[in-house]
């Protein structure tokens, strides 16, 4: 019998080829691929229209909109933050000498709890940096009033928000700052990529500045910055990727609604649901197992399922806080994030993408559904 087809946690988004081909030849005629080029002013624009913002600064990838914020910022001292992500949020803070301080995790929606944020400002924070987690909007404005009554910034880790909104606001519009994630697992990809969004002209131009190692003009260093341009070649394959990402939201839609349909009332399994007043994008369908009620650990359903050649992903597992850079710091003991501990070890992301078959999802439902 042949082995069946392995059914991925993700797959990229991928533009005509045929249209890529297209832009590639004007890339090549114009000799114009990188430095500020064509598609790159182009896909900037383009992002700001359909995201609902007014300045977008793109990057080679997710993780540098993250250090260039707290440079832009002058962020130093302590920032609180998740142990609840991947582990270039907190990267990044340690990158500029910022101590991570680690706050537990509300269970509705795996973001930081507003009300435990307060227990943890020192006289040495400066900031706080939040993650919409999977996609799922933090409490922005219980957020920004802890932060106007500390005189904190707000930067958000958004990469896994493209293109959602709240009552009709793009969710980048709250904080200071928020930074995007183009990466070939994301619901838009620029194969790598990225982006930081802010609110005013000024502070475009020094993100512009800090991308570009500091330069302002041919002679003149305005900043110790860095090099973290996007070129014209991912930039043409964002543009494409744009024309068809909405489509792609709604088949990830479609998704999300079998799996529910089916899980829902599966004991031992807690499935999220949208939000009132959200346009989500589905960037990942995360499950819960509670071993007790479901008869099986989520590490025994997640090989369960790899023996089926489908593919989960323990996502987030293991908890940021216990990696060895970030183990020793007083804010990652276990007692101080039981939330965020209980849900890391219970966690798995379903597959999700454009692409999927009925098939395909009744097989990932046959190792889930006894």
């Amino acid at each position: 019998m042949e082995d069946k087809k392995m059914i991925t946690v993700t797959s990229p988004l991928l533009p005509s080829l045929d249209e890529f081909v297209g832009y590639l030849k004007e890339i090549w005629k114009s000799k114009w691929i990188t430095n500020n080029g064509q598609f790159h002013r182009q896909l900037e624009s383009a992002l700001a229209e359909y995201l609902g913002v007014e300045y977008v600064s793109l990057f080679t990838n997710g993780t540098l909109p993250l250090i260039t914020a707290l440079q832009a910022l002058g962020i130093k001292g302590e920032v609180i933050t998740t142990p609840y992500s991947f582990v270039a949020t907190t990267h990044a803070l340690w990158w500029n000498g910022i101590k991570p301080v680690f706050v537990d995790i509300d269970p509705a929606t795996c973001n930081l709890n507003p009300d435990k944020i307060e227990a943890a400002i020192t006289d040495k924070t400066t900031a706080i940096m939040p993650v919409h987690c999977y996609g799922m909007p933090c409490d922005t404005e219980k957020i920004q009033a802890i932060a106007a009554k500390h005189k904190l910034k707000v930067i958000y880790d958004a990469a896994h928000t493209f293109g959602v909104r709240v009552n009709g606001e793009s969710i980048l519009q709250a904080g200071d700052m928020s930074t995007l994630s183009f990466h070939a697992t994301k619901v838009f990809n620029t194969v790598e990529g990225g982006a930081l969004v802010c609110h005013d002209a000024e502070t475009k131009k020094k993100i512009d500045f800090l991308k570009n190692f500091g330069f302002n003009g041919e002679t003149e260093v305005v900043a110790p910055g860095i090099n973290s341009k996007m070129d014209e070649i991912r930039s043409a394959y964002g543009l494409l990727n744009l024309k068809q990402v909405d489509q792609a939201i709604e088949a990830r839609h479609k998704v999300a609604d079998y799996y529910r349909q089916a899980l829902r009332q599966v004991k031992g399994v807690k499935v999220f649901e949208d939000m009132p007043g959200v346009r989500h994008n589905y960037a990942y369908f995360p499950i819960l197992i509670n071993a007790e009620e479901y008869g099986m650990s989520r590490d025994e359903l997640y090989f369960k399922m790899k023996d089926d050649n489908v593919l989960g992903r323990r996502y987030f597992y293991p908890l940021i806080s216990t990696f060895d850079t970030y183990k020793g710091l007083e804010s990652s003991n276990p007692a101080n994030l039981p939330v965020a501990t209980r849900i890391a070890d219970q966690v798995i992301c379903l597959p999700m993408y454009y692409g999927l078959t009925e098939a395909d999802l009744e097989r990932v439902l046959n190792c889930i559904v006894k």
